[in-house]
C-alpha cells in the first residue's frame, strides 16, 4: 500500500523461527495488534525467513485495509500546546496519555478520599474545540468551553461535579458498606441501583436520585407477598422518613449484618435451573406459600409452566403450580 515499515527479528542461537522475537515500532505494532495470533502461527508453520517476511507482507497489507488511518497529520500548535496545557495542569493529575497524544486520562480524588478518572479524547481542532470527555457518573457531565480555555479548565470543571455528587456516593457507599447488595455485583459509580438483602428470599431494589439522594427513592420489593406485603404498609406510613439515612426506622427491621452472614446465605439458586445467575438476571419470582418460599428466574418458571397442562393463560400472563409444593 505504498507505506514504509522498519522491523528487526531477533533470531535465536539454533535459528529456530518460532522461538524468533519481532520489535517494530509503536505505529506498525498498533497496526497489527489483532494479528499476533496470526503472526505466531506463521512462525511455527514458516520453514525459513524469507517465507515468513512474505507471509508478514501480505498479514499487513490485510491489517492495512482493515484499520482506519491511525495518525492523522495534526499541526505543530497542536502538540506544543497540550504538552503546555499538561504541564501547567501538573503530571502528578495524567494517569495516562496514548502515543499519538489523542487521548488524556486524567485522575483526581473527591473529599472523602474516593478515586475517579476522567478521560479526554481530543480532535485536531484542539483547543479551538473542546476535547470529547468520558466520566463515570450517573448524571450527563456538560463541558462549558471557550477557544481560551485549557485542560485545567476541564479539570477544575470535573472537580466542582464530583461535590455536587459527593452526598449521592456516600448514601451509597453507606448501602454497599453496612447491607448485603445482592445486585450489581461490582456497581460502577453510575449506577444509582441497590438490590438489598432483607432476608431469605426477600429483597429490596433501591433507585436513588443522584441529585436528591436524601430524598425518598424509588423501592420494589422482591419476595413472596406474605413476606413483602407488611414492608409495603410500613414504607407507606413512613413516607416522611428519608430512605438512605433512617433504612431501618422506615422499614422497621433490622438488616441482615456484614459481620454475621455471608452473601451467599441469601443468593438462593433458582429452582428449575439450579443456578443463581442466568443471563445476568437473578431469581426474582418467589412462591407465596409460606412454607415454600422458592425463588425462580422469571424466564425459567414461565417456560416452565408453559409446558403444564393444567397452566392458563391471560395475555402476558401465566397461572400455574409452583414446581415445588404445587400450590
Amino acid at each position: 500500500k505504498g507505506r514504509d515499515f522498519h522491523i528487526r527479528i531477533l533470531l535465536p542461537v539454533d535459528f529456530q523461527l518460532k522461538n524468533a522475537r519481532i520489535e517494530c515500532s509503536w505505529h506498525l505494532k498498533k497496526i497489527l495488534h489483532g494479528y499476533r495470533h496470526i503472526l505466531k502461527q506463521r512462525l511455527h508453520s514458516c520453514p525459513d525467513l524469507v517465507s515468513f517476511m512474505v507471509e508478514l507482507k501480505t498479514v499487513l497489507e490485510i491489517a492495512l485495509k482493515n484499520t482506519q488511518d491511525l495518525h492523522i497529520p495534526r499541526p505543530p500548535e497542536y502538540y506544543s500546546c497540550l504538552v503546555r496545557d499538561l504541564e501547567i495542569l501538573g503530571w502528578n493529575k495524567v494517569a495516562y496519555v496514548d502515543t499519538g497524544l489523542t487521548t488524556v486520562r486524567l485522575k483526581a480524588e473527591d473529599s472523602c478520599g474516593r478515586q475517579h478518572l476522567i478521560t479526554l479524547k481530543l480532535n485536531a481542532k484542539y483547543p479551538t474545540e473542546p476535547p470529547d470527555c468520558l466520566v463515570d457518573f450517573p448524571v450527563p457531565f456538560a463541558v462549558s468551553w471557550m477557544p481560551q480555555n485549557s485542560l485545567i479548565d476541564i479539570y477544575n470543571q470535573f472537580l466542582a461535579a464530583l461535590e455536587s455528587l459527593k452526598e449521592f456516593w456516600d448514601a451509597l457507599d453507606e448501602i454497599d458498606g453496612k447491607t448485603w447488595v445482592l445486585e450489581p455485583e461490582n456497581p460502577t459509580r453510575s449506577a444509582t441501583t441497590r438490590r438489598i438483602a432483607i432476608g431469605n428470599n426477600v429483597s429490596v431494589n433501591v433507585e436513588v436520585d443522584p441529585r436528591h439522594p436524601n430524598m425518598l427513592p424509588e423501592c420494589y420489593f422482591l419476595g413472596a407477598d406474605h413476606a413483602v406485603n407488611p414492608l409495603r404498609t410500613k414504607l407507606n406510613n413512613n413516607m416522611h422518613l428519608c430512605l438512605l439515612r433512617n433504612l431501618r426506622e422506615l422499614l422497621e427491621i433490622d438488616f441482615p449484618s456484614r459481620a454475621v452472614l455471608e452473601k451467599s446465605d441469601f443468593a438462593k439458586d433458582c429452582g428449575i435451573c439450579y443456578a443463581y445467575r442466568l443471563d445476568g438476571s437473578t431469581p426474582d419470582q418467589v412462591c407465596d406459600d409460606p412454607r415454600c418460599g422458592q425463588p425462580f428466574h422469571q424466564a425459567c418458571l414461565y417456560e416452565w409452566l408453559q409446558g403444564l397442562p393444567t397452566s392458563r393463560q391471560s395475555f402476558n400472563v401465566i397461572f400455574g403450580e409452583c414446581p415445588y409444593c404445587n400450590k
